[in-house]
């Protein structure tokens, strides 16, 4: 069912909502609608102050108490706490530092947060709603942000530290007029027997932000990127390593042995070419590397 605000051309989800002038609404003439009658017209939310607003919700948290969830009745009377309430989202959200782009994610964000205090609220603790409502719409907006601006994942744990080790640092500083150490700071958070963890914070951190592999290093030198700072891997290094551990078993060899695998593999001569330099036939030059491939591999299979 379409709720028709008191706003010109303005509906919301719930139950019907009828003008009977362009600033009021009259609950008692709405078609349907019973057990409204005792409410007072309702202004237009945009054109009342915050000590009206906060009257109007008192009563008609009163009458919500009464109503049965689910029904037309219970809709009516939460949207308008939602309307004559949404001032608290934008004092948050004031209160907040929020990109420009992101503005009205973050209104909806607050509004969830208001609707769930308002699902909460109980008028008979006597607390004022939004003394209530405003740690719910904190939160929400908080969460919101934790859960969407890190550039990596990582656990709420490390992101409540960051946070943590982020104002430890700012006072530290201040105090000593030098970057704290990670035991500074483990003893400013009372984490003396747990460095790790505030080195894990630490880490944690760098992945709330990213910066593109073709950022330059340098200011004054534009055409330096990170990317020409980082690091691949070497092909070549394995073959090192290979050559490394070959090198004794090499020297194990008959002389004859390692000429002609010298030969073959650094001279790149063929097998009759190194028979004809040696005296022997094709298909003993090739019997002797077979049996000579084989004993390496295996000796440097038992080495690994």
């Amino acid at each position: 069912m379409t709720t028709i605000s008191s706003h010109p051309g303005r509906t919301t989800a719930g139950a019907g909502r009828h003008t009977t002038g362009p600033d009021a609404t009259a609950p008692a003439g709405l078609p349907g609608l019973s057990g409204l009658e005792c409410l007072p017209s309702l202004p237009d939310p945009r054109s009342t102050n915050g000590t009206d607003a906060r009257a109007l919700s008192k009563t008609l948290f009163a009458r919500l108490d009464e109503l049965e969830e689910g029904t037309p009745e219970h809709s009516y009377v939460r949207n308008s706490l939602v309307e004559f309430n949404l001032a608290l989202v934008h004092y948050a959200i004031g209160r907040m530092t929020v990109r420009a782009e992101s503005r009205e994610d973050v209104v909806q964000v607050g509004t969830i947060g208001l609707i769930k205090a308002i699902d909460r609220f109980q008028v008979r603790r006597g607390t004022e709603f939004p003394t209530f409502a405003l740690p719910t719409i904190f939160g929400e907006i908080k969460r919101f942000y934790r859960d969407t601006t890190w550039a990596v994942r990582v656990p709420r744990r490390l992101q409540e530290l960051r946070l943590r080790l982020s104002k430890a640092t700012a006072e530290l500083e201040q105090d000593n007029g030098g970057s704290p150490s990670v035991s500074e700071l483990a003893e400013h958070l009372h984490l003396d027997e747990d460095e790790d963890e505030v080195v894990e914070g630490l880490i944690a951190a760098n992945g709330h932000t990213t910066v593109s592999l073709d950022h330059p290093t340098d200011v004054s030198s534009p055409e330096a990127t990170l990317a020409d700072h980082i690091g691949y891997t070497d092909g070549d290094l394995e073959r090192v390593e290979d050559l490394h551990a070959l090198k004794p078993l090499l020297a194990g060899l008959s002389d004859r042995d390692r000429k002609i695998l010298a030969l073959r593999f650094t001279e790149d001569k063929t097998q009759s070419a190194i028979g004809e330099e040696l005296g022997i036939s094709q298909m003993h030059v090739s019997r002797i590397l077979t049996r000579l491939l084989n004993r390496l591999e295996a000796e440097l299979t038992v080495r690994r």
